[in-house]
């Protein structure tokens, strides 16, 4: 159960890391702030595939070179428990799947988006090391009998939906060196497969290998009904991109800071590119709030809210039985202890987070931005939800208009650091914000990718970007005078 609890592979923080703050981003900055649609570089931007991956733990490192065996993995030899940690041990994951999706600008002060992302999250632990080494290390090691083992939360919660997100971004002030930016995504939501499992104010005690007092403890475990049909682990026949509807919405701002600017942008620079005004500003920040809202489940038959309180109670009962699918193994636990009264539905929050962001523009090439992802949903006091993970990155970069290069640095709220790489390359995206430091290690707890195919303007003609008189020509004549700042 606890190897079970820390190998979880599907929270979500920035996706893209070290590239999403790039101006060059386009469709794939939306989901970390929409307002970055706003004064796009491109007059449009289509990503045919992407995807997003992340997984670690706090417990557990593992030998590089036995992940590629085919061979069964051997606690000591293949995998290492840190059994000295004194703090909480916990494991997560995301996956983010970004289907055909476009950004198309209006003109240089509005955008519009539409993004399709299959998305699957996962977290869990919360327990103390001591806990995690009992049922880990030779279980039920003779050491911990007659001892108290307490426990005053723990939790697993597992989502995954689909995503239809449409997007609208404008700039709202433009003022002598000033810029403003807003965008809003709202999302049509429909939830695929959702659960979790909570334990609160346990205490137990084992006698020997088969007794065991529990002295207290709640257990709360569901997920929602489509689940139950599936068979022979056929998930392909629960997917359907309406069931389980629900709404959600990510809001953002950016403000652009343009000392240098003189409303002319970079016209002159005879490149043909769209909007070459996108990135002349010095230095932005931004801040949005994502991935608001959330899906409500019926729960499944064999769901349960428990008193697992009892005396004497056989040990080897609370085990999963060879070949026993999680669905059998929870029907029977069901049966051995008091049920409460519980709802008929549960409501799975999305992972809300802000997301903060600096940039400054060393010399129209070289570019370092921070951003921060600051997980909303972390607490003890609602089962149903994931949580992002709380991340700092810190990334130089340099930027062509066919090729960029970035190199993330970040530390997550466990005190893992990281450095990575992440190219940009035409169409293609691709990248690791750990590449590095993994390459580094002997062994690890966590790793990231991410890829993507994209199609984007190359080339248009000098003149098509400032038809209607709308774009150079109208910021000229704006800026005749000297603008009060």
């Amino acid at each position: 159960m606890i190897t079970g609890l820390f190998a979880a592979t599907a929270a979500q923080s920035q996706i893209f890391p070290g590239y999403h703050t790039s101006q060059y981003a386009g469709i794939h900055a939306v989901p970390f702030n929409p307002a970055s649609a706003a004064g796009s570089r491109y007059r449009w931007d289509v990503n045919i595939v992407g995807a997003d991956v992340k997984a670690g733990n706090t417990y557990y490192t593992f030998d590089k070179s036995a992940l590629l065996s085919k061979d069964s993995l051997r606690q000591f030899i293949d995998y290492f428990p840190d059994t000295s940690a004194s703090r909480k041990q916990y494991a997560w994951g995301s996956v983010d799947l970004m289907l055909p999706s476009a950004l198309y600008a209006i003109d240089e002060r509005q955008s519009i988006a539409f993004t399709w992302r299959l998305r699957g999250a996962a977290n869990g632990g919360g327990v103390e090391t001591s806990t995690a080494n009992f049922f880990a290390i030779n279980y039920p090691d003779p050491k911990y009998y007659d001892r108290t083992i307490a426990e005053t939360y723990a939790g697993a919660y597992g989502h995954s939906w689909n995503e239809f997100g449409f997007s609208y971004a404008r700039t709202i002030k433009d003022y002598g060196d000033h810029r403003w930016k807003a965008g809003i995504t709202l999302k049509y939501l429909s939830g695929q497969a959702a659960g979790y499992g909570v334990g609160r104010d346990g205490s137990f005690m084992f006698k020997n290998r088969n007794q065991v007092d529990i002295n207290s403890g709640k257990v709360a475990f569901a997920w929602n009904e489509e689940l139950s049909t599936i068979e022979n682990n056929d998930w392909q026949s629960v997917y359907s991109p309406f069931q389980n509807p629900g709404i959600g919405a990510d809001i953002g701002i950016i403000y652009e800071w343009r000392p240098d600017s003189d409303g002319f942008g970079s016209y002159e620079d005879g490149t043909g590119t769209w909007n070459p005004d996108a990135d002349t500003w010095k230095a932005r920040f931004g801040i949005s709030v994502v991935d608001i809202g959330g899906i409500s489940y019926t729960k499944a038959g064999d769901s349960r809210d428990m008193d697992m309180t009892a005396e004497n109670f056989n040990a080897m009962l609370l085990n999963r039985m060879r070949g026993e699918s999680l669905q059998q193994y929870a029907q029977r636990i069901g049966t051995y202890f008091s049920s409460e009264e519980t709802e008929d539905k549960f409501y799975m929050n999305l992972p809300t987070s802000i997301n903060l962001m600096g940039d400054y523009n060393l010399n129209d090439r070289f570019f370092i931005s921070a951003s921060a992802t600051i997980g909303l949903l972390s607490g003890t006091t609602d089962d149903n939800k994931n949580h992002a993970l709380t991340q700092l990155l810190i990334t130089p970069r340099y930027e062509t208009r066919h090729i960029g290069a970035y190199l993330p640095f970040s530390v997550n709220r466990y005190g893992q650091a990281d450095a990575g790489l992440g190219l940009r390359l035409g169409p293609l995206v691709i990248g690791s914000a750990s590449l590095f430091s993994n390459l580094a290690r002997g062994r690890v707890n966590h790793a990231d990718a991410f890829v993507a195919l994209r199609v984007i303007p190359i080339r248009f003609s000098k003149w098509s970007w400032d038809k209607g008189g709308d774009g150079i020509f109208r910021k000229r004549k704006n800026n005749l005078g000297c603008p009060p700042l």
